[in-house]
């Protein structure tokens, strides 16, 4: 097992860093003003904030060679998880906020999403083809619980025989599994889980508020069982940290009934790297050399690359060694065919909120 220092706050960012959009930084005058206790602790752990997004837009189209999808549909921005190293902590500093504990604490929610998908769907110009959820933020964070606006917008698309792809690594996703079995023998879902790591306590640090691998399993085995299509993403691999996990996540997730497995090597985009480095700085000293250097091994001498053909797994010699090893597994547990395809023949649209359907 390996020994990480958790961090007792629950978050994984101790840092508000700068936005690259923003030439001001604020700082506390702490020689002036005497913190207390309490002070000090609503500093490193602020309470999570839900901030109102009244968007007249909830469906996000990219042409992103190396994505799986088209089309993404994000009912929250921030992510309450705190996974130290989220590709997608730079896209809140388009919203004002910062990438380190502002991604993890302050939560727009996009109340509105599951009436502006459907209107979506409705619309004449719209030719059905798979929608992911979510691009950006994980659906399935805490806060749906509360809000329930993933749970809703997949009732549109089930309504509608819309086709849905949705990535998670939080266990609350087999809530919805009256949803997606009859979805799933439709050909109309896929479900995406993400486990990095079978370490209880290295996920714990890295992904604070996620679910535990062993929950992500068991989410893994019920929707299998359910006839729901199941595809692991071992991401990311952060070489010298977890890559040496590869077989064992991909023989336990093929125990668990995954049909299929991907990876994606760790990303340090923007402000990403330096709340990354910090983790790694406050939980494996140790280790922080070894880890920068394979990441720039793989980077280019880089901590990040954003190239279409690059991006995602890496160049150079250790990068080939961690596709040989993905490959040779993935092919022995037979997690190498993919999913099913979709069928998107079936697509109606949806009624409106009074239960119409299309005049014309």
């Amino acid at each position: 097992m390996i020994d990480a220092r958790i961090d007792s706050v629950g978050r994984g960012s101790n840092l508000r860093p700068v936005s690259r959009f923003d030439n001001t930084s604020k700082v506390l005058a702490l020689d002036v003003i005497e913190p207390d206790a309490d002070d000090i602790a609503a500093l490193s752990n602020p309470a999570t904030e839900f901030i109102p997004d009244r968007t007249k837009s909830v469906i996000s189209e990219n042409d992103s060679p190396d994505v799986g999808f088209r089309y993404s549909l994000n009912p929250y921005r921030g992510c309450e998880h705190g996974c130290s190293y989220c590709y997608a902590r730079p896209t809140h500093e388009y919203l004002g906020f910062d990438a380190g504990l502002g991604f993890e604490t302050k939560i727009v929610v996009k109340h509105d999403a599951p009436k502006l998908f459907r209107a979506f769907l409705a619309r004449d110009a719209w030719v059905p083809e798979p929608i992911a959820l979510s691009g950006v933020t994980d659906p399935y964070q805490p806060c749906e619980r509360r809000f329930r606006l993933t749970r809703r917008c997949l009732e549109v698309a089930a309504v509608s025989n819309q086709p849905m792809s949705i990535i998670t690594k939080n266990a609350l996703v087999v809530r919805d599994l009256d949803l997606f079995a009859p979805m799933a023998a439709e050909g109309l879902i896929h479900v995406n889980v993400s486990i990095g790591t079978l370490d209880a306590v290295l996920a714990r640090s890295m992904e604070p508020r996620a679910s535990a691998p062993l929950a992500r399993l068991r989410a893994v085995r019920e929707l299998s069982a359910a006839g729901v299509p199941v595809r692991v993403l071992v991401a990311p691999i952060i070489p010298g940290l977890n890559d040496a996990e590869i077989p064992t996540i991909l023989e336990a997730v093929k125990e668990a009934g995954a049909s299929a497995a991907a990876y994606t090597m760790l990303r340090l985009p923007w402000a990403v790297a330096p709340v990354f480095m910090d983790w790694m700085a406050r939980t494996f000293p140790e280790r922080v050399e070894r880890v920068e250097g394979r990441v720039r091994d793989a980077r280019g001498g880089r901590l990040n690359n954003s190239a279409f053909d690059q991006r995602m797994t890496g160049t150079g010699v250790y990068a080939e060694l961690i596709r040989r090893v993905f490959k040779v597994f993935a092919r022995r547990f037979g997690l190498n065919s993919g999913l099913p395809p979709y069928d998107c023949s079936k697509f109606q649209p949806p009624p409106d909120a009074n239960g119409q359907g299309r005049l014309f």
